[in-house]
């Protein structure tokens, strides 16, 4: 199988960082090739060696047996290597077409932009890549997973032989990841190589070939993707054997109620909700794709108005008409998209760990109590295990998990007794999947009520205590903690099933 890209003895530094540690890894025409790692492990920045984005402080790069130095993104994509980041990078106010070849315009006489022979130049890659989308479609009306098969489309304009794909399931539904492979399995069988960076060891072990593990910056091995046993694969990961516990489900037949929602409704998406939530109880909410999990945790914020609905905290009704209204009755919500509503990225990690409790640090004149502040940030990355150098790094620079445990510091700082984890592990390593899990377990053993979304049902499974299942809005049954993955299943797609909450399944 022909070689299509070596990187040799890579080095990357950073100040104080050493990134890459003479790194080596190799493509071949036709494979999909998993890069592994935890968070910080050096994947990203090995490929942003190879796709220009950095230039390397040491070692090759060669493409198809011969030395090349890649001077930055434009550069690699002349030489057929292009990268679709977790992040798309489309213009949303623009067609299909516009967007695949932006900067590269077909012109017509005195220069003008030749529209038919472009939306026909897009048309025909869409019919070669088997893409079902009209390049005259804007794509601000796409879903997530049209607008990455536009970047993949993107990409293979330039001719590229080499495609890194960052994440690239993170946000879409089972058919939409159904739809992505059977791309990338025709693109193997053109003869392109890729780069597939991911997580989910599920997809990594159905969908790549061989497979290489990065830890702390430096290389660690390659293996088969089919003869290699995902525990291995983990223990290469994170340098020791993780063993997968089980939910402990603690007695909770005398704890007080932390959080009564009834009958919370807004539109189609929450219809007729109601459950109970006790203090040091986890409380799964389940269902697939568009159930309507996160449109109830932001109508419990106040991020969205409910039309109709009681919420008690500790008793006592509360009315939520703003997420100040949520904060001051003790709920604190860890959104989904961290970086963007859980997170000020150019900020500090002190200064997002008070974002939350501003007005507690500042004296009457607004002065924030940077001493007071700082000592509080350095008490949570102890007690939290936050890696970063201080208290005075960008969050931005922090590793997904440790990002994700700066947000629960900031709700713990500003003492919500109810917290609500949306998507809590999203992009986050195993290693650090396994920290985020046992602080969840700890805060509900400390008497902290607690939700969590999750669409990985063995995340469900492996933190509630029980589970309400949801479908099209409402809560179709409530099942105990120690459920099997048949049981919510058959209650995520059960759409007229009456809401129970007995604790037993509708």
């Amino acid at each position: 199988m022909a070689e299509l890209v070596q990187l040799r003895a890579i080095e990357k530094r950073f100040p104080g960082v050493h990134a890459l540690k003479s790194v080596s890894f190799n493509l071949h025409a036709g494979e999909v090739h998993a890069l592994m790692g935890e968070n910080g492990a050096g994947k990203s920045t090995l490929m942003k060696c190879l796709s220009g984005v950095y230039q390397p402080d040491g070692g090759d790069i060669l493409l198809n047996g011969q030395a090349v130095r890649i001077t930055g993104p434009g550069d690699a994509q002349a030489q057929g290597i292009s990268i679709i980041h977790q992040e798309l990078m489309l213009m949303k106010d623009l067609t299909a077409a516009q967007n695949v070849f932006i900067g590269r315009e077909p012109k017509g006489r005195f220069g003008r932009l030749d529209e038919a022979k472009l939306n026909a130049d897009a048309a025909a890659l869409f019919s070669q890549l088997n893409i079902r989308i009209s390049p005259t479609d804007p794509v601000a009306g796409m879903s997530v997973a049209q607008q990455q098969m536009i970047e993949i489309a993107k990409a293979l304009s330039f001719r590229s032989r080499v495609l890194i794909m960052d994440e690239p399931t993170a946000a879409l539904t089972e058919s939409e990841i159904r739809e992505l492979f059977g791309m990338i399995r025709r693109l193997k069988a053109e003869g392109v190589g890729i780069v597939y960076i991911s997580h989910r060891m599920d997809e990594i072990k159905e969908i790549s070939d061989r497979i290489t593990v990065m830890r702390d910056g430096a290389y660690v091995g390659t293996v088969s993707a089919a003869e290699t046993p995902m525990s291995q694969i983990i223990s290469m990961m994170v340098g020791r054997e993780l063993t997968e516990a089980t939910v402990q489900i603690p007695d909770l037949s005398g704890a007080d109620v932390a959080l009564e929602v009834k009958g919370l409704t807004r539109g189609r998406m929450v219809r007729d909700v109601s459950f109970t939530l006790k203090k040091g109880e986890i409380l799964g909410l389940a269902g697939l794709m568009g159930a309507g999990r996160t449109e109830v945790a932001r109508a419990i914020f106040g991020a969205d108005l409910a039309e109709k609905g009681e919420i008690c905290v500790h008793g006592k009704p509360v009315r939520i008409r703003s997420t100040q209204d949520a904060v001051r009755a003790g709920i604190g919500y860890l959104s989904e998209d961290r970086k963007h509503q859980g997170l000020a990225l150019t900020m500090d990690v002190r200064s997002n760990i008070g974002l939350a409790s501003m007005e507690e640090l500042t004296d009457a004149l607004g002065r924030i109590d940077e001493a007071r502040l700082g000592q509080i940030a350095r008490d949570f990355i102890e007690k939290l295990g936050i890696r970063t150098p201080s208290d005075r790094q960008e969050v931005r620079l922090l590793s997904g998990g440790n990002q994700q445990k700066v947000v629960i510091a900031k709700w713990l700082l500003r003492d919500c007794d109810i917290l609500i984890f949306d998507e809590p592990t999203r992009g986050i390593d195993v290693g650090a999947k396994a920290e985020i899990y046992r602080l969840m377990t700890l805060l509900a053993a400390e008497g902290k009520a607690i939700i969590v979304i999750s669409s990985e049902l063995p995340e469900v499974l492996r933190l509630a205590h029980r589970i309400a299942v949801m479908c099209e809005g409402r809560i179709t049954g409530i099942l105990p903690g120690g459920a099997s993955q048949e049981q919510i299943m058959a209650l995520a797609t059960q759409r007229n099933a009456k809401n129970d909450e007995t604790g037993e399944a509708a």
